[in-house]
């Protein structure tokens, strides 16, 4: 006999309605709401697309529903979809997020992917301000005998790259780092390739940016200072110091960042600046490659 626990609560797809109307109330999109609506009952009941397409009157159990609720109720107050789940995809593959780090995005694909042109089989890899290791695991993974050394001052953060890495089975091909940028790194150590994501956004934008990044993601990966430019001006020079010569910068950047950033480059010495837009046709990453010079 089935537990008052166990007993049906609900028919799926009406459980979904009851998700998505409430999530409506507050996010501006309607199938945004939709969207989080069908993930969050999909990772509760372990199901799929084709169970609300076609097995919609499945029921769900008073247990599975009610931590339904409480995931949509967390949603309604604006808290990321990612860190309800606990996991997000990247580049294709699984990463563990909460709100120790940033969530990946989509625009960041655009990042690893022009890595990925200047990546060489065996290469050393340096990732600054590394988070969940999404990039750097990213690019361990897709290319052969490359190694790398992420670096980020948050412990909390590591921790969840570490888990990330033996998820990935890169646990081998990767030092996590405690520290501020390059300061893990020893004085001889040089790599063929240094990235970063730093943080970026003007300290007084960000009261201004939607609640799931303001009120939940973590702030020392969000503030770039006063100009947003603080952590470029750090990065750019002292990395000429770890760079191989003829080996490779790459940032991410703020949409309207291309220009300053591209300028503290060649400033540097760096060669070959240039700036890439993302999918949205956006300045999204600025390059350079060590001169012989520096």
């Amino acid at each position: 006999m089935k537990s008052r626990e166990d007993a049906a609560e609900a028919a799926y797809k009406e459980l979904y309605r009851e998700g998505a109307q409430i999530l409506s109330s507050v996010l501006e999109q309607e199938r945004e709401a939709q969207l989080d609506a069908r993930l969050l009952l999909e990772h509760v009941c372990g199901t799929n697309l084709q169970t609300l397409l076609l097995e919609g009157d499945r029921p769900v159990s008073a247990q599975e529903a009610a931590l339904y609720r409480e995931y949509v109720a967390r949603r309604k107050k604006r808290e990321p979809l990612a860190y309800i789940l606990e996991k997000w995809e990247f580049m294709g593959l699984p990463f563990e997020v909460g709100p120790d780090v940033l969530i990946p995005e989509q625009d960041t694909e655009n990042l690893i992917e022009e890595i990925m042109k200047d990546l060489h089989d065996s290469d050393r890899i340096l990732d600054l301000c590394t988070g969940s290791g999404c990039i750097l695991l990213s690019l361990l993974k897709y290319s052969n005998g490359t190694t790398g050394v992420g670096t980020d001052l948050s412990e909390k953060a590591l921790a969840v790259a570490r888990r990330n890495a033996e998820r990935l089975g890169l646990a081998d091909r990767i030092e996590l780092r405690c520290g501020d940028l390059f300061e893990p790194v020893r004085e001889d150590e040089r790599f063929d390739l240094i990235v970063s994501n730093p943080p970026y956004i003007e300290t007084e934008t960000i009261e201004h940016l939607a609640p799931e990044v303001r009120d939940h993601e973590p702030l020392m990966a969000l503030d770039g200072g006063e100009d947003g430019l603080s952590f470029y001006r750090r990065i750019i020079p002292e990395a000429v110091r770890h760079l191989v010569t003829g080996g490779y910068l790459f940032l991410e950047i703020g949409y309207d960042q291309a220009e300053a950033v591209m300028a503290l480059m060649r400033e540097a010495g760096y060669y070959d600046v240039r700036s890439i837009k993302d999918y949205g046709g956006n300045d999204r990453i600025v390059c350079g490659i060590k001169s012989i010079r520096q």
